[in-house]
């Protein structure tokens, strides 16, 4: 084994290599003593520590994590980075939200020190969490995403974010128009996308403050830059469902407005999706769009429960998103204890093996991205996550009493948040760790 740029993880290991909720035990893969080999960022090998050990050489240095749970690192896959300041704002559901907080606290964006400073934050808690790779909105001005490119390329980590499209039904300092929303959008793509491991999505806030022409052009520079990504939103409040429903009312449905402009399609990911029917799913499915599924937000602003089991029986790629501001939290392991709610309330279940796929090789897949990152396979970008199962006094309690892999990550799952997260590593390399 050549040791050249080569170093090594030590712990429990646990990743996936396909969804558990079609594919049970085989999709699991765990070492409860594992080596995790590195090189030049990349996975090398993973397997038992006793067998890779004996095979590798003397001098490669090994990181000891005995005691904890190493996991790829979080997929985030639908957030808001601007609106990090308006966390925990009480009292509105979707549109009332917008107009309270949302434009206010996006307005600011427009002075870049205050775009570098937020982005700069938000990149930290982000690795602070966990979460190694995001889809994340910026805002309407162009400066928002150079910050929060900026700040995640001198972080290394994977995220795709794009230039807010909104040019109606918002107020008049935070609206472009069609033409420039388009010109603005594609100096951007010519600068950042594909830069390191940066990528560009094309973002029409949703259809309600896009008009048609601003809807066209999203759609033609979605299909002019090949590998780009679409985001928006879809269906996530009745009031929402019915205003777009007199704003385009010669579309089918809510979805059926941005299947008409182009903007289903590979790497198009549309957070929400409460309020679909089945033609609806079906034409996802059949397009390959990706949903994010986002419920602490969907419980906070009260817009509804996301029926996770008719989106895998229909076949779509699904993923898992914080959504902050209207979501409540940073941390992966919180949001996957709303999951879990959300679903009991659609007499759903949700296996905790299921949650952690969702919010690492199932995020992966929903950005098309699994040939790159979401598990331990050879040749993957090698960013990773460290949990302590011990992390505070109740957690280290209630493990003791935990007699199985599945019954641990539940408790992970429920009573773990960003105290749970030891350290997170992008291409093999630390970028947090907790003090002490």
């Amino acid at each position: 084994m050549n040791s050249a740029a080569l170093h090594a993880v030590r712990g429990e290991i646990l990743h996936f290599l396909a969804d558990p909720a079609s594919h049970g035990e085989a999709a699991i893969e765990h070492f409860a003593d594992g080596l995790l080999l590195i090189r030049d960022g990349h996975v090398a090998e993973v397997g038992p520590a006793a067998e890779l050990l004996a095979r590798l050489p003397a001098d490669v240095p090994v990181t000891d994590y005995r005691g904890k749970l190493i996991m790829p690192g979080f997929v985030d896959t639908h957030i808001h980075y601007a609106q990090t300041d308006i966390i925990a704002s009480h009292g509105e559901q979707l549109l009332a939200w917008l107009e309270k907080y949302t434009f206010p606290a996006e307005a600011r964006f427009a002075d870049p020190e205050h775009a570098q400073a937020v982005a700069e934050f938000f990149c930290d808690e982000l690795l602070r969490n966990g979460t190694t790779t995001a889809l994340a909105f910026a805002t309407v001005h162009a400066s928002s995403v150079d910050a929060l490119f900026e700040a995640a390329l001198k972080r290394r980590m994977r995220m795709i974010s794009g230039k807010v499209m909104m040019d109606r039904h918002c107020p008049d300092f935070l609206r472009d128009t069609a033409e420039s929303g388009y010109a603005e959008s594609k100096a951007l793509i010519e600068r950042w996308h594909g830069r390191d491991r940066l990528q560009y999505a094309v973002t029409p806030r949703f259809a309600a403050t896009s008009t048609p022409e601003q809807m066209t052009l999203a759609g033609r520079l979605y299909a002019e830059h090949p590998g780009l990504y679409l985001q928006s939103h879809v269906a996530e409040n009745q009031g929402e469902v019915a205003w777009v429903a007199e704003l385009y009312p010669e579309a089918r449905s809510y979805l059926d407005v941005y299947d008409r402009f182009g903007q289903l399609g590979e790497r198009s990911v549309y957070a929400h999706c409460i309020w679909l029917d089945d033609t609806d799913r079906q034409r996802m499915a059949d397009t390959g769009t990706a949903i994010s599924f986002c419920p602490t937000s969907n419980l906070f602003l009260g817009s509804g429960l996301f029926d996770l089991d008719r989106a895998r029986e229909m076949g779509l790629r699904v993923g898992i998103g914080t959504d902050v501001g209207a979501g409540t939290s940073f941390s992966m392991l919180q949001t996957l204890n709303e999951a879990y709610k959300v679903l009991q309330l659609k007499s759903q279940k949700l296996s905790a093996a299921s949650a952690f796929h969702l919010a690492t090789l199932g995020g992966a897949h929903s950005l098309y991205l699994d040939d790159r990152i979401g598990n331990f396979l050879p040749g993957k970008e090698a960013d990773f996550v460290v949990l302590a199962p011990a992390a505070t006094p109740l957690l280290a309690r209630r493990m003791q009493a935990a007699q199985t892999l599945d019954e641990r990550l539940f408790v992970l799952m429920m009573l773990g948040d960003d105290r749970t997260v030891a350290a997170t590593h992008v291409l093999g390399k630390p970028a947090w760790q907790r003090p002490g």
